[in-house]
């Protein structure tokens, strides 16, 4: 089984947090869509899952690893798939992949993953215990 589809495989069972398209605005100076704009969308789709489960409001700490597998194309149909990959006192790790949807592919290609580190924060912006499951 191919990376490929072995993360399809994985996604198959679980809706995408985000689902999105990139726009001609968001391309870099190659034509392909900005490292910074997938960025941007992983920690929104990390910080949703993150938040969930702490039972309020995060805020990201680290960001451990990125990998850019394949370049995102405008016309690119995006889904942001996350999961729970640890949870320590205050923190939440977030593994995250992202699989594009394209006319000419006849399955979504991974073309991005990485790993967000968040942490529950009170109204105050202190860092709090995340709840027991």
């Amino acid at each position: 089984m191919t990376a490929t589809t072995a993360a399809q495989a994985a996604t198959d069972r679980r809706e995408p947090v985000i689902r999105t398209a990139p726009r001609p605005a968001d391309l870099n100076l190659n034509g392909h869509i900005f490292g910074g704009w997938i960025l941007s969308q992983m920690d929104v789709a990390g910080g949703i899952t993150a938040a969930r489960r702490a039972r309020g409001p995060v805020a990201t700490v680290a960001v451990e690893s990125m990998k850019f597998h394949r370049p995102i194309l405008v016309g690119d149909l995006i889904s942001l798939y996350t999961h729970i990959a640890q949870i320590g006192r205050t923190s939440i790790t977030v593994a995250i992949d992202v699989l594009a949807e394209r006319m000419d592919e006849p399955e979504p290609i991974k073309v991005t993953e990485g790993r967000f580190v968040f942490v529950a924060v009170d109204a105050s912006g202190a860092k709090r215990a995340v709840p027991p499951a």
